[in-house]
């Protein structure tokens, strides 16, 4: 019976290698939205001169919005492989010194702050144009970027509650 419960272990921990597919689409998607990045930049670039400065502000906007989704998607990629799959090697190698400092938790916290900046620009973008959207849809999507910052707080004192949590665990067992 033992050796039939290390089998299904050692199938359930090997499991975890599935996610790659995960991640190796997340690369592919990721070297989708840069072309789609490079495709935005380029129109802003050929209309430098063109645009007004409220034109301008919102074509950044969309460059910057850009830059944290694709953020983000490394942040997943790189945080989720490392925790959930494999360990980076760092043998030589400082580019992923780094890596280690992204818990489940501060992923969570972090991903949490990026949607509520994404979401950040994009109310911006809609009261830049605040003449073209109907009083009720500025209110929802309002309410809805609340709701955004609301939840990233509660993950923000949920992860510091864990934390102090840990801490006076950690502090009880060498009391013992």
């Amino acid at each position: 019976m033992k050796s039939l419960e290390l089998f299904v272990e050692r199938i359930i921990l090997s499991s975890r290698w599935i996610l790659v597919a995960f991640y190796l689409g997340l690369v592919a998607a990721l070297a989708v939205y840069a072309v789609s990045f490079a495709y935005k930049f380029w129109k802003v670039a050929q209309n430098v001169f063109a645009y007004d400065e409220a034109d301008m502000i919102l074509a950044m906007l969309g460059l910057i919005d850009a830059a944290l989704v694709a953020s983000l998607i490394v942040m997943v990629m790189i945080s989720g492989y490392e925790n959930f799959v494999s360990r980076f090697d760092e043998e030589g190698d400082s580019d992923v010194s780094f890596l280690g400092k992204l818990d489940a938790g501060s992923l969570k916290i972090k991903v949490a702050s990026s949607i509520v900046a994404i979401s950040s620009i994009h109310l911006l973008q809609v009261f830049l144009n605040v003449n073209q959207y109907e009083t009720s849809k500025l209110i929802m999507l309002t309410s809805i970027h609340l709701a955004f910052v609301v939840s990233a707080l509660f993950l923000g004192v949920l992860e510091r509650i864990m934390t102090s949590l840990k801490d006076k665990s950690k502090e009880a067992d060498k009391g013992l």
